[in-house]
């Protein structure tokens, strides 16, 4: 088993995966694959399966249904701990993070306590997405350091790796937030404990096949999190003192 395990959340992602798959094998022996699937209705769990049988460094995780992508990450998180990784990653499903930077983010996380694949560190790094999505990604950051203080370039961003001993102690059931506010509430988490984040330049490219899950409702939830995130830190724009609560 190689130390490093990549988790992809999936609901509709068919026309991804075999892409996803073939890309990911180009950085064998290095990751092995988590499917998580969310019970997708244009067959992406039943695909999932037909690769594991395949080979043995695919693994599919079925949930009963769509539960939100929080959840989905942290039912795979616990699938990995379980299981003896070193390294967790997480990425999307529908081929917009390169999995040829997977190297370079675990080379990271071994000596920080979460590694993020950056679109806007020292720059945007974007690809064929519209003015309205980037400006909104972009505002979002600039929001979130605003009301938090936490000093990241792309707080929402959903390309990470996480070295065991951070997953370990983040007490994942007791998470909350459920849409692309968990990659906020996760960051935050760590680093108003004073965990080390380091942000690793990407690549994002906009999906070519199916369509994008973000919506009002998952806006509204981050829009409303970073406050409650400010208030668990007692409004500090810094990690806790060490030793307090």
């Amino acid at each position: 088993m190689p130390p490093a395990l990549v988790v992809v959340p999936t609901y509709n992602e068919r026309a991804n995966l075999p892409a996803l798959i073939d890309r990911l094998a180009r950085v064998r022996p290095a990751v092995d694959l988590l499917i998580v699937d969310d019970r997708s209705p244009d067959g992406t769990g039943e695909l999932a399966d037909q690769f594991a049988a395949q080979h043995r460094w695919i693994h599919v995780l079925h949930r009963a249904g769509r539960e939100g992508l929080g959840r989905a990450y942290c039912s795979g998180f616990a699938w990995a701990l379980g299981r003896g990784y070193e390294f967790i990653c997480e990425m999307d499903g529908d081929l917009s993070h390169d999995p040829a930077d997977l190297p370079q983010l675990i080379a990271a996380a071994a000596t920080a306590d979460l590694a993020i694949g950056s679109r806007y560190i020292g720059g945007l790094r974007v690809i064929n997405w519209p003015l309205h999505r980037l400006l909104l990604s972009t505002g979002a950051a600039r929001y979130v350091h605003w009301v938090t203080g936490m000093p990241l370039a792309d707080p929402t961003g959903g390309f990470k790796c996480f070295p065991r001993r951070t997953l370990a102690t983040l007490d994942l059931p007791s998470i909350r937030s459920n849409g692309y506010g968990f990659q906020i509430e996760v960051n935050h988490r760590i680093w108003r404990r004073g965990g080390r984040i380091v942000e690793v330049p990407i690549v994002f490219t906009e999906r070519k096949e199916g369509r994008s899950k973000m919506s009002r409702a998952i806006v509204f939830e981050a829009i409303a999190l970073v406050w409650r995130l400010a208030r668990e830190n007692r409004f500090r724009r810094r990690p806790r003192p060490a030793g307090s609560s």
